[in-house]
């Protein structure tokens, strides 16, 4: 068969060729189906017709589900550099843009050519040869900022400073005079990071920073006692007041002060004769995170050994992205999501099944990031991809594998977690469950998310003898941490006795002296499941309000239980507080009797409702210390009541709980209804439709709609969070009576013995869940390995005791 000739062959195919245009989104650093990018041993292709790109292994699988035969094939290749290049020092908090970090990235050349499938005929670029249509596309292509860069930016860069709003009105009081060296906090020993304030000429230290560093939180403290919003850090000011550090508590931010020199001359301060001793908030920032290296974070510096191969792949940070890490590599240490998107499921069957952008597909994103962790094939030392000598095993590292596209999927329904601010871990944790969940409803065996879902009874005794039992789903066990139940009682006496001295005299307590409170984990199970009063609970035995006792149990034990330890709590004045404490977890739990025990025998169950003629009296009434505390927090008062009467008002905890998982309710609005409880609700013929179009039983979707108000959206979570109701019949579950037995909230999900072993820890450094970082460890191959982003090794020593997630698997008899 004659040849033919690969220009030809171009020619025949432009109709498939396409020019993007502005709105077009453009994929040329990393294949869509895998982990593979231009500097891959075989490059990156480019289809010139939909801009997705793929690797050499997968190119040709688009071919055969897409037709499209041109692609643009680029190529990058290291360039050799000089070993004694100068590294130039960061001047801006961001990577990959002029005057940020250096990194030491090497540099690249790139290649171009087109390729034409299934032959691979290549033809050369730039060529004047090539028809106009193809080098305009190319051009285009090679222009355009790759889509995977403009939703995922690898940069964190310091906000522009604004003008304050407090500078040119402020207040300045006293006769103070500043000298211009020798400062010293007026309130303890420090004479670093020190502030003075711009309106009474205090000289305080600044706040103590996450890892223990900075000052003792003095300016802000005398910022809330006496509300002077200004401050400027002494040895950041100089003849260039514009490099000065000026902080405005009540913006909370840094800021420019233009009547600085005014204010300062207040105090007698000559700025033109200040040298410049300090460094400012940002450089001070940019410096910590220069070196915010493995050993700072976990471990204490411990000289630990980097691991590679499959399972020990690494996730590159894509700004503040650890708390997605963390939790990814541990949910993908477990066998369900594992046989889900790995060894159940080829990359190829994903792309096969995927729509025709599977850039949005959760389902392929999940499959790609499963096989980039666990195949092994991007977990090799650096300088072994690169084909270069290979360093010391302890000098080793891995690139890891940047999970943008996961990130953006995963983002797409939740705006916070698109952002680069830091996010919490556990939020995150539930809110990925939830998507599994959505994304493998048509199939719900194969939903991975069920083996951490559990049931949990809550029983509710009231004063008349009768009872209330209310049952729902959950991922996580919550824990409050008590702290009165701590073993070491009389060290922290001690300690606390000197650090009370200490602080009378000016002096810190060092952190080698610190002593931090014990709780055993016991005690955290043992609190959730002890009796627990419930004042004002509205009786609909005694019509009236009474003090019920409440009790917690499971009614399944799941495959994997998740222990989310509430460190975070709110002191007086709604003002959130880490708890310093630690938590003694052993590696082998057993809550067997934490296992609920349902309605007993003898037991009498409080009424549904209460008679006709008695309604008006009966009506729960939603306690008012819970609502004006919620108010104080800004909240609706009617989002209030409502999130009080619909947790029978358990407790401002609870109510905030659902106030916040109800926000977006439809009827969040509406006045609370005294209706009558078995009114008939009429069920819009279309929105069954609607649910029927999505493959729902016409008596599932009745149901779900009656239940759910007639909300499409509420509608298909119900189905989605109750499929074992959804296969009996919709009918007979609406007509069921209160003598019948209904199908149990928890039935279908994984059950078995309360035995669990300890297999994963998130932890997280920072004052809230909102900063600091986040680190996993997990138990593999029988032992401990340390996950911190894309530094993968041995763990020397876990920290069991500060965990703020605990995945345990349980121990099959």
């Amino acid at each position: 068969m004659e040849e033919i000739n690969p220009m030809e062959l171009l020619r025949s195919k432009l109709s498939r060729v396409r020019i993007p245009e502005p709105t077009n989104r453009i994929y040329k650093q990393e294949c869509c189906i895998s982990f593979d990018s231009p500097r891959s041993e075989g490059g990156l292709f480019v289809d010139m017709n939909t801009f997705l790109a793929f690797g050499k292994d997968h190119v040709g699988w688009n071919y055969e589900k897409t037709g499209n035969p041109v692609y643009l094939h680029i190529k990058q290749t290291k360039k050799l550099v000089s070993e004694d290049r100068p590294l130039k020092k960061p001047t801006l908090l961001a990577i990959g843009i002029d005057g940020g970090f250096d990194n030491n990235e090497p540099e690249y050349e790139e290649t171009h050519n087109i390729v034409i499938l299934p032959s691979y005929a290549t033809l050369p670029f730039p060529s004047v040869e090539l028809p106009e249509k193809v080098r305009l596309a190319v051009d285009a292509i090679l222009m355009a900022e790759g889509a995977e860069r403009k939703e995922q930016v690898a940069a964190w860069t310091a906000d522009k400073k604004q003008i304050s709003a407090y500078a040119m009105d402020l207040r300045q009081i006293g006769d103070v005079v500043v000298p211009p060296s020798g400062w010293k906090c007026a309130k303890c020993d420090k004479r670093d990071n020190l502030w003075l304030n711009l309106t009474d000429g205090m000289i305080l230290c600044g706040r103590r920073n996450w890892d223990g560093t900075g000052g003792n939180d003095h300016a802000v403290e005398h910022y809330k006692e006496t509300g002077y919003p200004l401050a400027v850090k002494l040895g950041t000011i100089t003849s260039d007041l514009e490099a000065a550090d000026v902080f405005s508590y009540p913006e909370d931010d840094s800021v420019i002060d233009p009547l600085l020199a005014q204010h300062l001359a207040y105090f007698g301060i000559d700025f033109s004769s200040l040298q410049k001793t300090e460094m400012t908030t940002a450089e001070r920032e940019l410096d910590q995170n220069t070196n915010f290296d493995w050993d700072r974070i976990q471990e204490s510096g411990q000289d630990m050994e980097p691991i590679f191969g499959p399972g020990y792949t690494g996730l590159v940070n894509l700004g503040n992205s650890c708390y997605m890490a963390a939790t990814m590599q541990v949910v993908f240490s477990t066998q369900s999501f594992c046989r889900r998107y790995y060894m159940n499921q080829s990359l190829k069957l994903a792309f096969e099944t995927a729509p025709a952008d599977p850039t949005v597909d959760l389902n392929m994103q999940l499959t790609k990031l499963a096989h980039g962790l666990l195949s092994g094939k991007y977990s090799l030392p650096a300088s072994e991809k690169d084909g270069t000598a290979t360093p010391r095993v302890k000098d080793a590292k891995q690139e890891g594998i940047p999970p943008r596209m996961f990130k953006a999927v995963i983002a797409a329904s939740h705006p916070e977690f698109s952002t680069m601010r830091q996010q919490d871990a556990l939020e995150f944790f539930l809110h990925f469950l939830d998507q599994v969940e959505h994304s493998n409803a048509v199939n719900p065996e194969l939903d991975p998310s069920r083996s951490f879902k559990f049931g949990v009874e809550e029983r509710i005794l009231c004063s008349s003898g009768k009872v209330a039992y209310n049952k729902r789903l959950d991922y996580i066990l919550s824990l409050n941490i008590p702290l009165h139940e701590a073993t070491n009682k009389q060290e922290l006496e001690a300690f606390n006795k000197i650090k009370a001295e200490n602080m009378l005299e000016g002096k810190d307590v060092s952190s080698d002296e610190i002593v931090r409170p014990r709780v055993p984990l016991e005690a955290c199970l043992a609190n959730f499941a002890a009796p627990e009063e419930i004042p004002d609970f509205y009786s609909s035995a005694l019509k009236a309000k009474t003090t019920a006792v409440k009790t917690a149990g499971l009614t399944s034990f799941p495959d994997y239980l998740v222990l989310h330890m509430r460190k975070f709590v709110m002191e007086a004045g709604w003002v959130p507080k880490k708890l310093d404490v630690y938590i003694d977890v052993p590696d082998i739990i057993d809550i067997s009797h934490m296992h609920s025990k349902g309605l007993q025998p003898g037991e009498e169950l409080l009424p549904e409702a209460a008679p006709e003629g008695e309604a008006e009296s009966s009506h729960p009434v939603a306690n008012e210390a819970i609502v004006s505390q919620l108010a104080s927090m800004g909240f609706n008062q009617l989002h209030c009541q409502k999130a009080a009467i619909n947790t029978s008002n358990a407790g401002v905890e609870e109510a905030m709980n659902w106030l916040l998982s109800h926000m977006d309710d439809p009827d969040i609005d509406a006045p609370i209804s005294h209706g009558a409880k078995g009114a008939e609700t009429s069920i819009d013929q279309s929105a069954v439709d609607t649910l029927v179009s999505f493959g729902f039983q016409e008596e599932v979707a009745r149901m779900a709609l009656k239940t759910s108000g007639g909300d499409i959206e509420r509608a298909t979570d119900w189905i989605f969070n109750n499929p074992n109701l959804c296969a009996a019949s919709a009918m007979g579950m609406m007509n069921t009576s209160s003598n019948s037995t209904p199908t149990p909230v928890d039935a279908g999900l994984p059950d078995g013995g309360g035995r669990y072993r300890l297999f994963g820890i998130v932890s997280h450094i920072g004052t809230s869940t909102q900063c600091g970082h986040y680190v996993a460890h997990i138990l593999k191959d029988g032992r401990w390995v340390i996950f911190n982003d894309d530094k993968v090794g041995a763990s020397i020593n876990p920290p069991k005791d500060m965990g703020y997630l605990y995945f345990f698997e349980r121990i099959n008899s």
